[in-house]
């Protein structure tokens, strides 16, 4: 099964998503239109809303016909958003999919005010769906990803960070909606525990693979293909899995290089760190153990009975590693 396959299977119900989407943005606010329509419309995988109605299918829910995984799906975007129009404030980014940010568009204070009208939105349709555990989760989940935000922005300039903590950080800020995505996607079905978990954890190691890969990326790709400029995590001092490998594999003098540039920031030795990257293979060994958790996410799946959604879910697991942007 391709992803283009993949995706076909819930294509009605991403369109039902995608029009609950542009009704749920409408504001008498005109800023909150403008801003609001600008982020959602600039492209984007809508990876997170396919994961639960991925997940309601595999646990046996149609979801090109049922109400509450297309609702459900539409608040993960909203949350998914909300998280990016504040993250480009925090990381003063100036390009997101190949265009102009929303804060560099219409400022700092007009991005982070429609984030929070999108994280809102979310909140009353949580509501809508008349779920405890739907709204426990989702309460759960956009608070764990704030903690994940302030722990990477402690972590920035901060050449020290190892493995485990980049980790902690990814899983909570990225893996934690995805995961969030495929449990609803269960706890909709009304699915035991046990799948729920599976679904859970099918969610926690995709997300994982996919932020790994994101970050291997900053590094070998380019604004053309990938949507933002190259190095942008390391002008933002980011200590991400590729510099932990180069400086853990290099010489002290290329450890020391790294460790500057984390801390000083900007692009003027890119070059240089790119040059280290490659002689230690810093960026096939971060691909490893992305590898590793795209694997584990598939392993979770056994869970589940043999279906074309389950086998959909294990194509993302792939595509998340193998992609290109």
């Amino acid at each position: 099964m391709s992803i283009e396959d993949s995706q076909a299977l819930i294509a009605t119900g991403m369109s039902r998503v995608d029009e609950l989407i542009r009704q749920r943005l409408a504001s008498e606010v005109v800023l909150i239109n403008q801003l609001s329509s600008y982020i959602i419309g600039s492209g984007g995988k809508r990876l997170r809303p396919q994961m639960v109605l991925l997940a309601a299918g595999a646990c046996g829910l149609d979801p090109d016909t049922e109400a509450n995984p297309v609702t459900v799906a539409a608040i993960i975007e909203f949350i998914h958003t909300a998280t990016l129009l504040h993250d480009d404030v925090v990381d003063a980014s100036e390009l997101r999919r190949g265009r102009d940010t929303a804060n560099s568009v219409w400022g700092n204070e007009a991005a982070v005010l429609v984030g929070d009208f999108l994280y809102s939105r979310s909140f009353e349709m949580m509501v809508e769906v008349q779920n405890l555990q739907v709204m426990s989760i989702l309460a759960s989940t956009t608070n764990r990803i704030a903690e994940g935000e302030v722990m990477q922005l402690l972590n920035v300039r901060e050449p020290g960070i190892s493995e485990a903590q980049y980790i902690q950080v990814i899983e909570a800020k990225t893996a934690r909606l995805f995961q969030a995505a495929t449990e609803l996607g269960a706890v909709l079905a009304g699915e035991s525990a046990d799948i729920q978990a599976a679904l859970a954890s099918y969610g926690m190691h995709l997300g994982t693979a996919f932020q790994i890969a994101d970050d291997v990326l900053d590094y070998k790709s380019d604004s053309d293909t990938m949507g933002k400029n190259i190095g942008d995590d390391l002008a933002e001092g980011k200590t991400t899995l590729p510099l932990i490998h180069a400086m853990r594999d290099g010489t002290d003098a290329q450890a020391a290089v790294i460790a500057e540039t984390i801390r000083a920031g900007g692009l003027e030795r890119l070059p240089e760190v790119l040059e280290i990257i490659r002689q230690t293979d810093a960026l096939d060994k971060s691909m490893n153990r992305a590898h590793e958790s795209a694997s584990r996410a598939i392993d979770a799946l056994i869970a589940l009975p043999a279906s074309p959604y389950r086998d959909a879910l294990q194509q993302i697991a792939r595509y998340s590693v193998d992609r290109s942007y």
